[in-house]
C-alpha cells in the first residue's frame, strides 16, 4: 500500500474521529475556549487553549495549510459536480464568511459521493502554490454521508474581473440572510488541474480527517471584492504547516 492509499485510509477511519470533534463542537460556545488568528489564542497556542484536550490535534503531524510544491505527477479521479442553482443562507460566524448550501449538491470524487455543506473564505489563501499567497482562498467543504469522511475543494482566487456569484454573497453579509440564488459551480475553475493531499482542518479543532482538493487554477474575483472580505478579515488564514512525511499529488 502506498504511502497516500494509507493516508486517504487514515481519513475514512477517521469517521470516529469526526463524531467525536462534532460532539465537541456541540458544546455550548461558553464552554469552547476562544481561539483567534493572533494574540495569546492565535495558531501558535491553538493545542494548548482550555485543558489542552480540545484542539491537542492541532498540535498533529498532518496539519493543513501547506505550500503545493513539489507535487508529484499522477492520475487522479475525476471531480464531478452535480450543483444545481439554490438560495445560499450567509453569515458572519467571527472567523470568516460563511455561506450554506442547500441539500442535494454533491460531488463525486475517488469513488465516494459528497455532500456539499458550506463555502468559505480565507485572507489570505492558507495554501501556497509554490510559496506564493493568493489574496483569497475559497473552501467548499463536503461530508461523506457514509463514511462521515470530509472533502474540501480549495479555490484560489486572484484579482481581476468581478467574479458574479461571489458577488451574490457579498451582498447579503449585512443582512445575515439568503443571498440570490445563484451557481456556485461558476465559482470553481473550468481547468481542473488538482493538487491532493491528506490533512486537516485549518481551524480548531484541527481533526485530521480531510481528502484536500486544490485547484491548480485560480478564479478571479475584483480589488472591491477582495478588499470588501479584508475590511472585515485583514488576516484570517493559518500558517503553513510542515509535510513531514506526506506527499501531494498533481494531476486531472
Amino acid at each position: 500500500m502506498s504511502l497516500f492509499s494509507k493516508s486517504f485510509a487514515a481519513l475514512v477511519l477517521g469517521a470516529a474521529a469526526l463524531a467525536s470533534m462534532v460532539n465537541a463542537t456541540a458544546l455550548a460556545a461558553s464552554d469552547k475556549p476562544r481561539w483567534s488568528y493572533s494574540g495569546t489564542n492565535g495558531p501558535d497556542h491553538w493545542a494548548a487553549l482550555g485543558d489542552g484536550k480540545i484542539y491537542a490535534a492541532c498540535a498533529g503531524s498532518e496539519q493543513s495549510p501547506v505550500d503545493l510544491s513539489g507535487a508529484v505527477p499522477a492520475d487522479v479521479e475525476d471531480i464531478a459536480i452535480h450543483w444545481q442553482p439554490f438560495q445560499a443562507t450567509v453569515k458572519n460566524n467571527g472567523h470568516s464568511i460563511e455561506a450554506t448550501a442547500a441539500p442535494g449538491q454533491t460531488t463525486d470524487f475517488g469513488g465516494a459521493v459528497y455532500n456539499l455543506l458550506q463555502v468559505h473564505w480565507h485572507h489570505q489563501s492558507e495554501h501556497t502554490i509554490d510559496g506564493s499567497h493568493a489574496p483569497l482562498e475559497a473552501h467548499f467543504v463536503h461530508q461523506n454521508p457514509a463514511t462521515g469522511a470530509l472533502m474540501v475543494l480549495g479555490v484560489m482566487m486572484v484579482e481581476g474581473e468581478a467574479n458574479p456569484e461571489l458577488q451574490k454573497i457579498w451582498d447579503a453579509i449585512p443582512a445575515g440572510a439568503e443571498a440570490a440564488a445563484g451557481d456556485w459551480s461558476a465559482m470553481l475553475p473550468a481547468e481542473r488541474t488538482i493538487y491532493r493531499y491528506a490533512g486537516s482542518l485549518t481551524t480548531p479543532g484541527c481533526g485530521e480527517i480531510v481528502n484536500w482538493v486544490v485547484f491548480k487554477t485560480p478564479v478571479t474575483a475584483s480589488r472591491a471584492q477582495i478588499d470588501a472580505f479584508a475590511a472585515l478579515y485583514p488576516v484570517n488564514n493559518r500558517p503553513l504547516q510542515p509535510l513531514g512525511r506526506r506527499f501531494i499529488l498533481l494531476g486531472q
